[in-house]
C-alpha cells in the first residue's frame, strides 16, 4: 500500500454528474475541481472522454488547470476510449471491465472476452499513461474466485490499482470487509486496492469504511453522495467516519467540507437534506431539554465531534416543544434577558403552546416576547 493515509478518489464530476438530470457547465466543473483540490483530494476522476467532443473539451480544461492532485479519465475497456483519453492530455486512466454474468449478457460479452481483454487493454494503457487503474464493474455480483483471478491478472499485466465496484449497492459491511481481507492477502502490499460503493441499500459509507478495515487503501467517493439512483459513498461521510471510527486520515481538510458540499449542492441543483450526516443544517442543532442541559456543561455530551471540524460555527439551541429550562435561560441570557428559575415553568408552558400551534420551532424574537410578558406579570 502506498502509505498509511486512505487515498480518496473523488468522482463527483464523473459518477456524480451521472445523477439523473444533473449537468455541470464547464465553468462549474473547473470550480468544483479546484475546490476539491484545495480541500486536499488526492485524485479526481474527472469524467468520461468517450461521451462527445464537448465533454473532451471540458476534460482538457480540467487537465490544464494543473491541480495538485492526480486527474484521471474513466474509460471502457476499448482502445478507442484510451485514445480519446490520451487526446485530452490525461496521464492517468481508469479502465472498467464488467465482471458479472448479468453485465456480460447486457453488453454482449462472455467470460473469455474478459481474460483476453485484461492483458491486452492494460498493455495498451501502460504504453500511453503514467498511471493505470482497472475496475471490476459489478464485483458484488461476481464469483469470488473470478475476482481473485481478475486481481492477479490485472497485477500481472501491470495495473497500478484494482477497483472493486459494488455497482448496484447490494453488499453489506461484512461482505465488503471479507472481500478486501481476501484480496489484500492475495495481492500483497504492492498493489493498491480500491472500493467503489453505491448507496442503494443505504450502506455505502459503512461498506467503504469496512472495505478499508479489510485492506482497501483507496476509495471512491462523491460530494454529498451525488450519483446514479441513490448515489455513491459521500465524501464528507467517508472522511469523517474513517477518522472517527478507524483513526485513519485521508489528507482532506475537513474544515472545508461544509463550503464544498454547499457548492456542489448549488451547482447540481440538489439541496442538502436538513438531517444529512456531517453537513445537514440540523446536525449540530439541539432542542431537547436533556441534551441542551448537558451540552451547556460539555459540548461533547451529545455530539460526536465539534462543528468546527467540518467548517461550521457552533449552533444556538432551537427552542420548541421539547425545550427545557437550561436551554431557554441560556438563549435568553445571550440576548440580554435574564429570568429567575421560578418563571421557567410559565415560560416553557407558553413556548410549548406556541410550538404546538405553529407545528414548529419558536423564534428567538417570540421567545423574548414570551419572557418579557412573564417578567411583567
Amino acid at each position: 500500500m502506498p502509505d498509511a493515509r486512505v487515498h480518496l478518489i473523488d468522482s463527483t464530476l464523473r459518477d456524480g454528474e451521472q445523477a439523473p438530470g444533473v449537468v455541470f457547465s464547464r465553468g462549474e466543473k473547473l470550480e468544483i475541481a479546484a475546490a476539491l483540490a484545495a480541500a486536499g483530494i488526492r485524485e479526481l476522476e474527472a469524467g468520461t472522454p468517450a461521451i462527445d467532443e464537448e465533454e473532451r473539451a471540458d476534460l482538457q480544461a480540467i487537465v490544464h488547470l494543473g491541480l495538485d492532485c492526480r486527474v484521471t479519465a474513466w474509460c471502457r475497456a476499448t482502445a478507442q476510449d484510451l485514445q480519446q483519453a490520451a487526446s485530452c492530455g490525461f496521464d492517468s486512466v481508469h479502465i472498467s471491465f464488467p465482471v458479472s454474468p448479468i453485465l456480460w449478457a447486457a453488453f454482449g460479452k462472455e467470460e473469455p472476452w474478459l481474460w483476453r481483454s485484461v492483458p491486452e487493454i492494460i498493455g495498451l494503457a501502460r504504453a500511453r499513461f503514467r498511471y493505470v487503474s482497472v475496475g471490476a464493474q459489478d464485483a458484488s455480483r461476481a464469483d469470488a474466485a473470478l475476482l481473485d483471478r481478475f486481481v492477479v491478472a490485472a497485477q500481472d499485466a501491470g495495473a497500478c490499482r484494482v477497483r472493486m465496484a459494488d455497482t448496484v449497492g447490494i453488499w453489506n459491511p461484512h461482505q465488503a470487509w471479507r472481500c478486501f481481507r481476501r484480496l489484500r492477502a492475495l495481492a500483497g502490499s504492492r498493489l493498491s486496492l480500491e472500493f467503489h460503493g453505491h448507496n442503494d441499500l443505504g450502506m455505502a459509507t459503512a461498506n467503504t469504511v469496512s472495505a478499508v478495515e479489510g485492506g482497501a487503501d483507496a476509495v471512491s467517493v462523491t460530494v454529498n453522495g451525488l450519483g446514479e439512483r441513490a448515489g455513491n459513498a459521500p465524501l464528507e461521510e467517508v472522511a469523517m467516519a474513517l477518522r472517527h471510527t478507524l483513526g485513519r486520515e485521508s489528507g482532506l481538510d475537513t474544515s472545508r467540507l461544509s463550503t464544498l458540499c454547499e457548492l456542489v449542492a448549488n451547482r447540481a441543483g440538489r439541496g442538502i437534506h436538513r438531517g444529512k450526516p456531517i453537513v445537514g443544517a440540523d446536525v449540530f442543532r439541539h432542542e431537547s431539554g436533556i441534551h441542551t442541559a448537558a451540552l451547556l456543561k460539555d459540548p461533547a455530551a451529545y455530539q460526536p465531534f465539534a462543528s468546527e471540524e467540518t467548517g461550521r460555527s457552533p449552533e444556538p439551541f432551537t427552542i420548541g416543544k421539547h425545550s427545557g429550562s437550561a436551554g431557554v435561560r441560556s438563549l435568553l441570557a445571550a440576548g440580554g434577558i435574564r429570568v429567575p428559575a421560578s418563571l421557567c415553568p410559565q415560560i416553557l408552558s407558553a413556548v410549548r403552546r406556541r410550538a404546538r400551534a405553529q407545528k414548529g420551532a419558536v423564534s428567538p424574537h417570540d421567545l423574548a416576547v414570551i419572557a418579557r410578558e412573564a417578567l411583567r406579570v
